[in-house]
């Protein structure tokens, strides 16, 4: 079975997705992760985004794939878990993520992922484009103070100094990208469930969601 989490960024789409596959025992793979490796990439290697040619032969260089216990990022063998979560990538990660020559390059990666077995992958089209026939479409979304609240409790853990207003910035700008973009924008899927998770603890959300897969699950065996 295939389970797809979209939604806007700091809903917690990560944390329920790992939490999901954890419990499940299903493979966890993050979207927005293979989107901000690349980005990195660019960034590192001054490669311009208004440059198709530079894009592609790049592109070409890079393979990103998923350490199989921890799940951290590894970009052309080198753990970039960190790197990536960094402000200089999540300022640049959506202009990025509408190139269409890296979300090709990017869905024909996620789909060769799957033919593993059994997936929960978050990011922004999983339901739409990616996987559009996945078993449980889920979009998640939540109240913007909340989400800015989140993303800034992440970034003090991890040690960078930020404000709430850049924070706050940063995602309204992300939101609007991510939904205009001309190339698999963000949206909800008309099969998919819509979870406000602004109001959920951790427990109750994994307890909503985990209810919805085992009920698909069961249809899928009794067909």
């Amino acid at each position: 079975m295939i389970i797809a989490i979209d939604g806007y960024s700091s809903c917690g789409k990560s944390t329920l997705a790992k939490d999901l596959a954890h419990t499940l025992q299903y493979t966890y793979l993050d979207s927005g992760a293979m989107y901000r490796a690349v980005t990195l990439y660019f960034l590192d290697n001054n490669i311009s985004f208004n440059d198709s040619e530079a894009i592609n032969k790049a592109l070409n260089l890079i393979e990103i794939r998923f350490e199989e216990h921890s799940n951290r990022t590894l970009l052309n063998d080198i753990d970039v878990e960190s790197e990536i979560r960094s402000p200089r990538v999540s300022d640049q990660v959506s202009p990025v993520s509408t190139i269409s020559a890296v979300r090709k390059k990017m869905v024909e990666q996620q789909r060769a992922m799957a033919i593993q077995g059994s997936i929960v992958m978050d990011g922004r089209d999983i339901g739409t484009v990616v996987f559009p026939n996945a078993e449980l479409k889920i979009f998640l979304t939540a109240n913007i103070n909340i989400r800015t609240n989140r993303r800034l409790d992440e970034m003090q853990r991890k040690g960078y100094e930020i404000s709430k207003t850049e924070i706050m910035k940063n995602l309204e700008t992300r939101d609007r990208i991510d939904s205009s973009r001309a190339d698999s924008p963000l949206s909800q899927a008309e099969d998919a469930v819509l979870l406000d998770n602004s109001n959920l603890t951790r427990k109750e959300q994994i307890t909503m969601v985990l209810a919805l897969a085992k009920y698909r699950q069961s249809n899928l065996e009794k067909a």
